[in-house]
């Protein structure tokens, strides 16, 4: 690990990013360039004062997960990722086409869509990147240990992720997530972390391993979806899913019809979500999972 160089790396990384493009409001006036250390710990889910160690070279090693989301983070091109992980001491992935970095132009797209919740989404079902909104909807991702950042394992092994559905619609929920998790497993039957995710979920769950058997198979594609938001209450979306199969990976977005009840509750949500990562932002902690 050569301390001194990733330090500066990350550094001029830092500086060159405003946060308009990271989906954060501007804030009072910036003595300097760039995005605040904090904002960047933010953006990562990780305390202020480890990624600042990182910057002045004397953080402990970082973890791959950790090197993933400072590289989500800081809009790394794929060879800045490749960069990151050299100087940490870590042999970047070299399967691209399956990776879970996410393009800077993707990651442009999602924070530029302040007004309604997006998200990029593996084709395994592990979320990869969140805008304010998607936050405010479905929760704050980065917070989570990394096995839990799975739609499919939360949806089967954790009561509390069914809460956000309907009660009526959550046999059709878990039905779509396996058709569509057989049918990623039947694209790539070599994905050694896939077959391992399957694998764990018919040890935990009865649910999911009968819907396996049952040989379901479907990508996801554009859906109408219903949320139960504990502040807001009933939600009705269009779902749609920009597909980037090259490199495993889907920008959802939701949207409610103009005029509706849902349209009016989605605002309500922008104004409580942009409240509470405004005070994410003042604490220097994190901001505020369902595909």
């Amino acid at each position: 690990m050569d301390r001194t160089e990733l330090a500066d790396f990350l550094r001029h990384c830092r500086a060159r990013l405003a946060p308009a493009d990271v989906g954060l409001p501007q804030g009072a006036r910036r003595r300097t360039p760039g995005l605040r250390r904090e904002e960047v710990a933010q953006l990562e889910g990780m305390s202020t004062d480890h990624y600042t160690r990182l910057e002045q070279a004397r953080g402990s090693r970082p973890s791959r997960q950790m090197l993933a989301a400072v590289a989500r983070a800081l809009r790394l091109t794929g060879d800045e990722r490749d960069h990151l992980f050299h100087l940490a001491g870590e042999e970047p992935s070299h399967h691209r086409p399956v990776t879970e970095h996410v393009r800077p132009g993707l990651l442009l797209v999602l924070d530029r869509l302040t007004d309604t919740p997006a998200q990029v989404v593996s084709d395994r079902g592990d979320v990869l990147a969140q805008n304010a909104m998607a936050r405010a909807l479905h929760g704050d991702v980065s917070t989570r240990p990394e096995a839990e950042r799975n739609l499919v394992w939360r949806y089967f092994t954790d009561p509390t992720a069914r809460e956000l559905f309907p009660a009526e619609d959550r046999d059709r929920a878990g039905r779509a997530a396996v058709a569509d998790l057989r049918a990623t497993l039947a694209r790539r039957p070599d994905d050694a972390r896939l077959a391992g995710l399957v694998r764990r979920l018919r040890a935990r769950s009865e649910e999911f391993s009968a819907l396996w058997d049952a040989h379901h198979v479907a990508v996801r594609r554009t859906d109408v979806k219903r949320f139960l938001h504990p502040v807001v209450g009933l939600l009705e979306l269009d779902c749609e899913v920009l597909l980037s199969p090259e490199h495993g990976q889907r920008l959802i977005v939701y949207t409610a019809r103009p005029g509706s009840r849902s349209h009016e509750r989605l605002e309500l949500l922008r104004v409580v979500g942009l409240q509470d990562l405004n005070r994410g932002s003042v604490a220097g902690g994190d901001s505020g999972v369902h595909a």
